[in-house]
């Protein structure tokens, strides 16, 4: 049996080499490594996939934030309501603006932000709402849809753990994670579902006035070369890695159901252990993480126990947003989050990608369950 890793790139590399090689060598022969060919293919071929009319290409999943923000026009002072239950980018791409963020609690069972929580937080102040589609599944976006169009707020979706997971609303109607909002966003880092080779992110609208004004501030605020009609950033989506992303989304719903394969194991051998509570499913779910609540005094004895046998886990997150030394005010100390906090104590991510063996699985499981008898 292979050594059990949290995430293994260099195996899926290893299957699709000599065409990702090709992709890259082809992109070094042609020297058109800002804007080109590669970039506009692969954002026509993801907004296709997504089933949205536009896809911008930028630096990362942070910068795709922080350009959602700009481009919807919000400003310093302005309130928007997301998950402290989460990584932080999503809280800090806003500070940087001068937003302030507003934190909801979580849902105890998907771990997605509780729409209850957040019309009680919403004020004169509020301008957006951002949830965050965490581990691979869909917030409930019906209800968080319902809540923005009664207080006229934005919604973005942060989709960077969830790309080719979907929602079904009651009406029976489908739609693709980031293409329910007015901006979705999306990150390539290496190890997410649809990952590059470096750092890389994408944002998501039906909008052609805000396609034209997120193109604008990633290329520093420009239409036309020298003339600069807004401040914008820097923020390109390189053309190597958009080549790579070419070659790996031609194969993602494959490596997506090699994930739930993965996860349907997991269910299999671990939902009768009466200390552990297995993913609840809402939506159509992509396991960026598979991720398990064990009982708050046990998970850390677990997770132990894991690593004796070399086999790593991880906790996504040790410390809510709202606890974090960066954000926390007497305000944030006010406002308690008891889901987000007691989650942060019981959860566990085990390995999970797409080249994991049933051998690999059945050691995985069985530690687990060696633990708990």
């Amino acid at each position: 049996m292979n050594k059990i890793q949290m995430v293994d790139l260099y195996g899926q590399y290893h299957k699709i080499k000599s065409e990702v090689d090709q992709a890259i060598s082809n992109v070094i022969e042609k020297s058109a490594f800002i804007n080109g060919f590669e970039v506009k293919n692969f954002e026509a071929q993801l907004a296709k996939y997504l089933g949205t009319n536009f896809c911008i290409g930028c630096a990362s999943g942070t910068d795709a934030l922080q350009i959602a923000y700009m481009a919807l026009g919000l400003k310093p002072g302005d309130e928007i309501i997301l998950p402290s239950f989460t990584y932080i980018a999503t809280a800090e791409a806003a500070a940087l603006l001068g937003l302030v963020p507003i934190f909801a609690d979580s849902e105890p069972s998907t771990f997605n932000i509780d729409p209850k929580d957040i019309e009680s937080k919403i004020s004169a102040k509020t301008k957006a709402i951002v949830p965050v589609h965490l581990f691979g599944q869909c917030a409930n976006m019906e209800e968080i849809l319902n809540i923005a169009r009664k207080h006229q707020l934005y919604v973005i979706e942060d989709t960077a753990q969830a790309l080719g997971s979907s929602y079904t609303f009651s009406t029976g109607k489908e739609a693709q994670a980031g293409t329910m909002g007015d901006i979705g966003i999306t990150s390539f880092f290496p190890s997410k579902n649809l990952g590059c080779f470096g750092d890389g992110g994408a944002l998501f609208t039906k909008s052609g006035a805000l396609a034209e004004k997120i193109r604008m501030i990633a290329n520093h605020g420009q239409k036309q070369k020298y003339y600069h009609d807004i401040i914008g950033v820097n923020s390109r989506l390189d053309t190597l890695q958009a080549a790579i992303l070419q070659v790996k989304l031609q194969k993602l719903d494959s490596y997506l159901e090699a994930r739930r394969k993965a996860a349907a194991f997991y269910d299999q051998a671990l939902g009768n252990i009466a200390e552990i509570e297995i993913p609840k499913r809402v939506s159509k779910h992509v396991f960026h993480q598979y991720t398990i609540k064990v009982e708050a005094n046990k998970r850390d004895l677990l997770k132990e126990h894991l690593k004796a046998k070399e086999i790593p886990s991880m906790i996504y997150y040790p410390l809510p947003i709202h606890l974090q030394k960066a954000f926390t005010t007497k305000a944030t100390k006010e406002n308690s989050l008891p889901i987000a906090e007691n989650l942060s104590k019981s959860v566990l991510s085990l390995p999970m990608h797409t080249e994991l063996e049933e051998a690999q699985l059945e050691f995985i499981t069985q530690t687990i369950k060696d633990y708990f008898n």
